[in-house]
């Protein structure tokens, strides 16, 4: 027989347990994660931004929550995903996957301090106002890689120097389109090659543009780096085997997927130091003392299954610039 009083102890016990978890879930601070890309292709990025939270000692569902919220390559989305975290008053506002997702989030908020990563230059953008001084309550990673188009038209060149026709396939809706499209034709015309400029940004352009480019019989192509084409990675490494066209690309994960050459950044370090910089902030350090990011280091990546099949000749000087060559 349980005493009143016993009976009054547990029964405080038992309902102050799920009291305790709610006010540990209450104190623990949430990191707000957006992206213009979508977690079927990014399961490998998340796993390094939560690799760079670790090594400051934070765990997801221990001592930090994570809310995910992913566009799906369609830009439109984003504001709306940026305002629903912003209510949701997250302690650190993550926006990655190309320059569309920062800038919603900076619209949407001026004080939850926003980690952003992106491909080009976050003071042209009007993100920071300088690398080492970023200002306001933004800070972050640019991987540099929408600015090294001219550079994957190099090697794409040293990779077919005879052809007549260059493709190329831009989003027009991106951010960085016009400066990608200008500096490409810069190069091009430095080095005389002609280009065939398609523009795709849903997926009945994609495939539109892939069939003009067929029409135009291009040698080679260069898929400019974007975040919508990154969701469709695997469709257009399919439709570039499927029209024999070598191409080149902006991350090893197309490579890897199959596409003959990237040229690019590791992503997956990038994601890490993203993840690291979230909890620099979760530790207190302020956004604006936290310079701006930039990875300096690039790789060359080619799969020589894929030039095989598609009867390539790597040139020894292209293998002997390589970092990863794919068997």
């Amino acid at each position: 027989m349980i005493r009143r009083r016993e009976f009054i102890t547990l029964l405080g016990g038992a309902a102050g347990w799920p009291l305790a978890a709610r006010a540990q879930q209450a104190t623990m601070p949430v990191i707000g994660f957006m992206s213009a890309r979508s977690p079927e292709d990014s399961a490998h990025l998340v796993a390094a931004f939560r690799r760079g939270l670790g090594e400051s000692g934070f765990v997801e569902g221990q001592n930090v929550a994570i809310e995910f919220r992913w566009a799906h390559g369609h830009y439109d989305r984003l504001p709306a995903l940026a305002v629903e975290l912003v209510r949701r008053q997250v302690n650190v506002l993550v926006a990655v996957g190309g320059e569309p997702s920062p800038l919603a989030a900076k619209r949407a908020t001026s004080t939850i301090p926003l980690v952003f990563g992106i491909g080009s230059d976050p003071v042209s953008l009007g993100l920071v106002e300088s690398f080492s001084r970023p200002g306001g309550n933004v800070t972050g990673v640019t991987l540099m890689t929408a600015l090294m188009e001219p550079k994957r038209l190099g090697l794409l060149r040293e990779l077919v120097p005879s052809v007549a026709l260059v493709g190329v396939l831009l989003n027009p809706v991106f951010p960085a389109a016009a400066r990608q499209l200008q500096e490409l034709e810069q190069a091009a015309q430095t080095i005389g090659q002609q280009l065939v400029v398609t523009k795709a940004s849903t997926d009945e352009e994609l495939d539109a543009a892939f069939a003009v480019l067929a029409q135009k019989r291009i040698g080679a192509l260069l898929v400019a780096s974007d975040p919508y084409f990154d969701t469709r990675r695997d469709h257009i490494v399919v439709s570039a085997a499927q029209y024999r066209m070598p191409a080149i690309y902006q991350f090893r994960e197309y490579a890897v997927a199959g596409g003959l050459l990237s040229y690019g950044i590791s992503i997956t370090d990038g994601y890490r130091q993203y993840g690291v910089y979230a909890a620099s902030i979760l530790k207190g350090t302020q956004p604006a003392d936290l310079p701006v990011q930039q990875v300096v280091k690039f790789e060359l990546v080619i799969n020589m299954k894929t030039a095989k099949a598609l009867g390539v000749s790597i040139s020894d000087n292209l293998l002997s610039l390589a970092d990863e060559v794919i068997e």
